[in-house]
Order: structure tokens, then sequence, then C-alpha cells
């Protein structure tokens, strides 16, 4: 199967046992929240301690903001490959594309165990960022030819006579 284009990291069979794992103990003694929806709001809120996203979700745009906002929480995220099989981790019987664990319960040392491998694996595969050229300093100065010339001041609009205010102001004298 294809790498989907949301997947930053490929995670090994072994340590995705362990993410099922973990969601089945949260599932009974901590608290899940299902779903792409509830996944989003979980990670916006700062709840999430894990979240977790299946590989073979389709269209995949749907699944493209996760990471992304995982990483502007520093929220750890890790891939199973079947939603099948996370949605029956979770104890529902229908498929489900994503699963943040809010509160761990007995799963805490499993899901901080998960955490540190996935930190190592999304370091070792970091996408590294284009490197931005930058002009040495001397460079930098604009030339007086660049420099941006001011706009040209506008003129003070003449105030146009109101002859009912001025016949007002006559009275008052």
């Amino acid at each position: 199967m294809a790498k989907s284009a949301f997947v930053k990291f490929e995670v090994s069979k072994d340590l995705a046992d362990k993410v099922y794992e973990s969601v089945e103990i949260a599932k009974s003694s901590g608290k899940l929240r299902k779903g792409i929806n509830e996944t989003t709001k979980c990670i916006e809120r700062g709840l999430a301690k894990l979240v977790i996203m299946a590989e073979d979700v389709t269209p995949e745009e749907i699944m493209m903001h996760i990471p992304v906002l995982c990483k502007e929480k520093s929220v750890p995220f890790a891939y199973v490959p079947s939603k099948a099989e996370l949605g029956k981790a979770s104890g529902i019987e229908i498929p489900t594309a994503s699963i943040a664990i809010e509160e761990t319960g007995e799963s805490k040392k499993i899901v901080s165990e998960i955490a540190s491998k996935v930190e190592s694996l999304s370091k070792g595969r970091a996408e590294k960022p284009a490197e931005v050229k930058e002009k040495p300093a001397e460079e930098k100065k604009e030339s007086p030819e660049e420099e941006p010339k001011e706009a040209p001041k506008e003129k003070p609009k003449e105030e146009k006579k109101n002859p009912k205010a001025e016949k007002k102001k006559e009275k008052k004298k």
C-alpha cells in the first residue's frame, strides 16, 4: 500500500500493536475521543495526551491537518495501518479514522513509551526546511535610488459652506 500524504513517518508492527493496546487500556480506565472532529477539538483545547491516526483513510485530505496541529500543540501522534482495527480497539464496531487519548488512566506508562518512540521516529525523518538564502548585511542596505519615494501630499480640502449653519452662527451673535 502506498504511503498516504499525511503520514510523516513509518511505524513498526510492534509499535502499532502497542498503540492498539494503549487504546484498549485507555478505553476502560481513561478517556478517548473518537473521530476526526473530536480528535481535532481535543488537540486544539490542549487535552490530548496521544493522537492515533489510521493510514487507510480516504480521502486523505480529511486527515492532513491533524499532524500539523499536533506539532503545533506538541502532542505526540502515531499511525496504525487499519481504521477498522482502531475502531475495534476503541470499543466501537465501526472503523474510526483517528482517536485522541484525553486521559490515559492505566495506560500512562505505555503512552509515555509510545510518545518517546514516536518522537525519535519523527525527529529521525523530520523534513528539513528549505534553506533560506539571505543576502549579506552589506547588500541588504538599500541604495538611494531604491529608497521608496514619499507619497504625494494631498491638498487640504476646502470646507464647503453651509448656509444654514452660517445663519445660526449669526443669530447667536
